[in-house]
């Protein structure tokens, strides 16, 4: 039995060894496990990156292109030439100056500017590229010095003037122009346009682009006196007391005169103008344009120089 009994504890002790044995080998294997896994003392832990969002593309809009400017013609060569302006013939309403030029384009647009002349006066020249065949003063006791251009050039501006190529029973009276030297001339904006209609019975004051009707019915010439078509200016404004039928209000001179009469009261000028008369509805005039006071008085507010056109 002594036998048995120490197998038995022998075969104990032996189970008894396994099982510490694989304890020990069990805590080996997790020190070993927790070592490689524990963080190295003494480094700086570098922080995850975040994440960085990809910027998405913005369109860069397209900026709008400023237009150049448009340049002005160079057109005829400058002419510096000293000119004796007292031997030429003067550019007013009583002249008759065969050399110049009437208007070849009655209806054409404006530039949006004026000339005046420098000092004494500008010569005029109907041809830019010969001599001068007038000039135009500076001052005039009847207006029409201020002038507007109809063409511009880098050394030369094309202008309306007064005065006529010839009186209706010896050729055209119609609109006159002549070409300005640049160097002579101060040049001014203007961005008011007088506007008639016949058939529609209106007159327009444009302003800026913006219209502004002053009359809905007026008088014009008859048909043996008719009132001139085309493009003109304001030569001038008076008031005239002898002329009784304009009830003291003023009168509006242009710088056309009629196709039909070479004179007009005693005078040898037939100017075209805008004035008052108690009769002033359908072509019963001499010409000239009659209105109602406060289309008078609006006309006669505006600048020395204004374009005009008449249109049918």
């Amino acid at each position: 039995m002594a036998n048995a009994g120490g197998s038995m504890e022998s075969r104990h002790r032996g189970r008894r060894l396994v099982i510490v044995a694989a304890v020990v080998v069990a805590l080996v294997v997790g020190a070993l496990i927790l070592w490689g896994i524990r963080p190295v003392v003494g480094a700086a832990s570098a922080p995850a990156p975040a994440a960085t969002a990809t910027p998405s593309a913005t369109a860069t809009p397209t900026p709008t292109p400023t237009p150049a400017p448009r340049p002005t013609p160079t057109g005829f060569p400058a002419n510096t030439t000293a000119y004796d302006v007292t031997s030429l013939p003067q550019v007013n309403v009583f002249a008759v100056i065969p050399a110049l030029p009437v208007d070849g384009d009655r209806f054409g647009a404006f530039t949006g500017e004026q000339a005046v002349a420098h000092g004494g006066g500008a010569p005029v020249f109907a041809d830019p590229t010969r001599p001068p065949v007038a000039y135009l003063p500076s001052q005039f006791p009847y207006g029409g010095t201020t002038v507007p251009v109809i063409q511009k050039q880098e050394h030369w501006i094309e202008v309306l003037l007064t005065g006529r190529q010839a009186v209706p029973s010896h050729g055209d009276s119609a609109q006159v122009t002549g070409w300005l030297r640049a160097q002579d001339v101060e040049l001014a904006p203007i961005d008011t346009i007088v506007q008639v209609s016949i058939s529609a019975r209106t007159i327009d004051i444009v302003h800026a682009g913006v219209p502004e009707r002053i009359a809905t019915d007026f008088a014009w010439g008859t048909p043996s006196t008719p009132t001139p078509r085309g493009r003109a200016f304001i030569m001038t404004e008076a008031v005239v007391p002898e002329y009784a039928y304009t009830r003291g209000h003023p009168i509006v001179y242009l710088s056309v005169q009629s196709p039909t009469l070479d004179g007009f009261g005693g005078e040898d000028v037939a100017v075209t103008a805008f004035h008052y008369h108690d009769q002033r509805s359908g072509p019963i005039s001499n010409g000239c344009i009659r209105v109602d006071p406060s289309a008078i008085t609006r006309l006669a507010q505006l600048p020395l120089g204004t374009p005009v056109i008449i249109k049918d």
